[in-house]
């Protein structure tokens, strides 16, 4: 068995970029046999890079399905509405009115297929000032607050990868989840909505928590303080990350490994409140510390003290990290026309077990098979 505990489940992704995608990606990760509809164009991701298969692309649409259908043709609405009758979810993350306009909103699709699961992902909330403006992830990581814990306030800079966006399609494959288990015993469907702005703000309870309970305002470094976290820079130039928590044990493990016991004593360092407050100037001093030596030695002296740890790798050694390559996290897959793509297995395993799946599609690669299997015995014009 591989854990494909959402066989049998049919969704029709309409989404581009990012948000839709992903969700579909989720789904299609648990079995679910997810039909991607496309432009003529085919979703814009497509074309980040060279031709219609851009790495953007293939990361966010392996284990789908591509039909073409050209929305603005009756024909392609019509084909859509014979899709539907025979789908369980629906997941679009068009502006909000698009559908409506052209004459696919939730209540039409609706009346086609009653038990009908239709997703709207949206960048602001359907009812709020901003519904009409357009988003992509910096915008929900700013508007949330998600931004201003991550950038540097001397030197503001965008770094790393999207998050709201991913967030937002995480949060889609949640509240879809959810209303096809309603579904099972009321038989109906349910319109789900999610919007980027407040999939970021859930993702970080606390530091919502901290300022209606307690008035803190948490800032980039606040979390990295009282979890005891830090970046060090060995001798050779590698990082090392590490986290102490709240356990007095990994503190006074790490003093041990870098022959410091002084530091239990300190004053300044006492206790892990202590530690809190005086965050900067214990960084100042493990900083100074680990410079002295290279990172494999660090690497030695921390897992002999049972110091929570790792090395921070570049993307490339990720893939050779022996932990990962142990976890067998990627596997590889063969495409007729695009050859070898490695992908990321799903995080989550079933009975010890995950799925290996199909390449991501080249655009329309599955239109006919999939206008068939709804009946229909001609393609809808391009």
């Amino acid at each position: 068995m591989s854990g494909d505990v959402l066989s049998g489940v049919r969704v029709l992704e309409l989404g581009s970029f990012i948000t839709a995608p992903y969700a579909g990606l989720l789904l299609a990760d648990l079995g679910a046999d997810v039909v991607k509809i496309e432009p003529p164009d085919g979703d814009p991701f497509r074309s980040f890079g060279t031709g219609k298969y851009s790495p953007n692309f293939v990361g966010y649409n392996r284990n789908k399905r591509s039909a073409v259908l050209d929305l603005k043709t009756e024909e392609g609405r019509a084909a859509l509405l014979d899709l539907v009758r025979g789908a369980d979810v629906l997941i679009e993350n068009f502006r909000p009115g698009v559908m409506e306009r052209v004459g696919l909103d939730y209540e039409t699709l609706k009346a086609a297929n009653p038990s009908l699961v239709y997703c709207a992902i949206s960048g602001f909330a359907r009812n709020g000032p901003n519904r009409d403006r357009p988003a992509f992830d910096t915008i929900g990581q700013a508007l949330s607050g998600l931004l201003d814990l991550t950038l540097d306030p001397d030197k503001p800079m965008v770094r790393g990868p999207t998050i709201s966006d991913q967030l937002a399609g995480f949060y889609a494959c949640y509240g879809i989840l959810g209303a096809l288990f309603a579904r099972q015993t009321s038989g109906e469907g349910r319109r789900v909505d999610v919007n980027m702005i407040e999939a970021s703000m859930a993702f970080m309870p606390d530091v919502f928590a901290s300022f209606t309970r307690q008035g803190v305002v948490m800032d980039s470094r606040t979390r990295a303080a009282y979890s005891q976290a830090y970046a060090l820079v060995c001798a050779d130039g590698r990082i090392i990350g590490l986290q102490l928590s709240s356990l007095e044990k990994f503190w006074v493990a790490l003093t041990e490994a870098m022959e410091r016991p002084d530091l239990v004593a300190d004053p300044r360092f006492a206790t892990r409140m202590d530690r809190i407050r005086n965050v900067e100037a214990l960084n100042l001093i493990l900083a100074d510390a680990f410079r002295a030596r290279p990172r494999r030695e660090w690497l030695e002296r921390l897992e002999a003290a049972d110091v929570p740890h790792a090395p921070v790798n570049r993307i490339d050694e990720v893939m050779e990290d022996p932990e990962i390559r142990a976890s067998g996290s990627f596997y590889e897959m063969e495409h007729p026309e695009m050859g070898t793509v490695r992908a990321l297995h799903r995080p989550v395993l079933y009975d010890g077990e995950r799925r290996e799946g199909r390449c991501p599609p080249v655009l329309g690669e599955h239109t006919e098979e999939v206008l068939s299997e709804a009946g229909k015995t001609t393609r809808p014009r391009r």
